[in-house]
C-alpha cells in the first residue's frame, strides 16, 4: 500500500486535535488550543469555524508544517444522522447536516467535516469522515423497547472502538470481519459494545443516559427514580445528567479520575465507592455484550484514557477474563483511525460510502 499523506482534524470543546500522517508514521501532531473567551463570544458552533481554521493554520505555519501534496483530509463527523460504519466522502449534504447538527447533538465534532473540506479544497485533496459518532449497526433484536414507537439508538465512541478491534484482529492474524469482540472505550464517556463479524451489533446510548456511570455521565437509572428526581428540575437540567453533570461530577464535583483515585487512596470512602461502582457497572455491561454474542467472544478490548489505571484493568480482568482474554489499549487511536480509514479507501482496499442523510433505521414494517 502506498504511504498516503493524510491530515486529520478532531475538534473538541476548547481545542482541536490535528495530526499529519505519512502511511502509519505520524509526522506531526498537536492539540490546538482555542481561547475559551473567544469561543464564548460566538453565538453558534458554526460561527466558530473561521476562528478555529485560522488558529490551526497559524499553528501549522509556526511549526513549518506544509500540507502540500496531501492525499486526503479527514474530519470528525459529528452532527450526522445514523449510518452504518465506514468511510464517507464529505459532500454538500454532509456539510449541511453536520453544521446544522441534524442528529440533535450539539458537539464541536460537528465542525470536523467543514474544517476537513476547507483544507482538502485548498490543497486539492479528498475529504472524508470515518466511522462518525452516529454509526448504527444494531441488530434488530437490539432496537425494540417496551414502549411502542420508541426504539433504541446508540451513541458510542465508534471511531476508537472499531479501530481498536481492527488492530487487535490484525495482532491475531485475522481480519476484523472474522472476529467477535466486546470493545470498551473508558474515558470521560464510557462505551461498551458488541462487535460481530465486522459490525457493532449492540451497545449503549451514552448520550441518552444508557450504560455505566462515567465521570460526567449518570449512566442507566430507573425511569421511576429519574421521574422522582426530576419533579423539581427542568428538562434541560435532567438531560445534562446524561453527558455533562452526572457521574463523579454530580456526586462530589470532580471529573478527573486521577483525582478521584488519589482521594480514594487517602481514605475517602465516597470516592472509593464511586470508582468501584463505575468499574462494577462496566463489568456488568461487558457481561451483557458477551451474552449478545452468545459467549463466542475472541477478546475483551479496553481503550480510552482511564485504561492507564492498572487497578481498573486488573478489576475488569479479574471479573471478566472467564469470558475471553482481556487486552488493554490505553489511550485512543482516533487520529490514527481517521488516517488509516482514508488510506484504505485511497488504496482501493475499502469502498468509499455516500451519506444518504436518512437514518439507517426507519422502524419495523410489521409495526403499524
Amino acid at each position: 500500500m502506498k504511504n498516503y499523506k493524510v491530515f486529520t482534524i478532531n475538534p473538541g470543546s476548547t481545542s482541536t486535535k490535528i495530526a499529519l500522517f505519512q502511511g502509519e508514521e505520524k509526522l506531526f501532531s498537536a492539540n490546538v488550543s482555542h481561547d475559551a473567551k473567544v469561543l464564548e463570544s460566538f453565538a453558534t458552533l458554526h460561527d466558530q469555524l473561521g476562528y478555529r481554521l485560522e488558529t490551526i493554520e497559524g499553528l501549522l505555519k509556526e511549526n513549518n508544517v506544509d500540507l502540500a501534496g496531501i492525499d486526503a483530509c479527514v474530519g470528525r463527523g459529528g452532527g450526522l444522522l445514523a449510518m452504518e460504519g465506514g468511510v464517507y466522502e464529505i459532500d454538500d449534504l454532509v456539510i449541511d447536516h453536520s453544521i446544522n447538527m441534524a442528529n440533535g447533538v450539539v458537539h464541536p465534532a460537528s465542525l470536523g467535516p467543514s474544517l476537513a473540506k476547507g483544507f482538502a479544497d485548498q490543497y486539492g485533496a479528498k475529504s472524508y469522515v470515518v466511522n462518525p459518532p452516529d454509526v448504527d449497526e444494531l441488530q434488530d433484536l437490539a432496537r425494540m423497547t417496551g414502549i411502542k414507537g420508541v426504539y433504541r439508538l446508540v451513541h458510542l465512541h465508534s471511531l476508537n472502538l472499531k479501530e481498536t478491534a481492527i488492530r487487535h484482529a490484525a495482532s491475531m492474524g485475522k481480519k476484523y470481519e472474522e472476529c467477535n469482540f466486546v470493545v470498551c472505550h473508558i474515558g470521560g464517556g464510557i462505551s461498551v459494545s458488541a462487535h460481530k463479524n465486522g459490525k457493532m451489533i449492540d451497545g449503549y446510548d451514552i448520550v441518552g443516559g444508557e450504560g455505566p456511570m462515567a465521570p460526567t455521565r449518570c449512566g442507566s437509572v430507573s425511569v421511576a427514580n429519574l421521574l422522582k428526581y426530576a419533579e423539581d428540575k427542568t428538562i434541560k437540567e435532567v438531560k445534562a445528567l446524561c453527558t455533562k453533570n452526572g457521574g463523579f461530577v454530580n456526586h462530589i464535583g470532580i471529573s478527573d479520575a486521577i483525582e478521584l483515585t488519589d482521594r480514594a487512596a487517602k481514605g475517602d470512602k465516597y470516592a472509593e465507592m464511586l470508582w468501584n461502582t463505575m468499574i462494577y457497572q462496566i463489568e456488568k455491561s461487558i457481561g451483557a455484550m458477551a451474552a449478545v454474542l452468545h459467549g463466542k467472544v475472541d477478546g475483551i478490548l479496553l481503550g480510552g484514557g482511564m485504561v492507564y489505571s492498572k487497578d481498573l484493568v486488573a478489576q475488569i480482568t479479574e471479573a471478566c477474563s472467564f469470558i475471553a482474554p482481556v487486552t488493554a489499549y490505553p489511550g485512543e487511536f482516533e487520529m490514527e483511525a481517521m488516517a488509516s480509514g482514508a488510506a484504505r479507501v485511497l488504496s482501493g482496499e475499502e469502498a468509499v460510502k455516500k451519506y444518504t442523510g436518512v437514518n439507517i433505521f426507519q422502524g419495523f414494517d410489521f409495526v403499524k
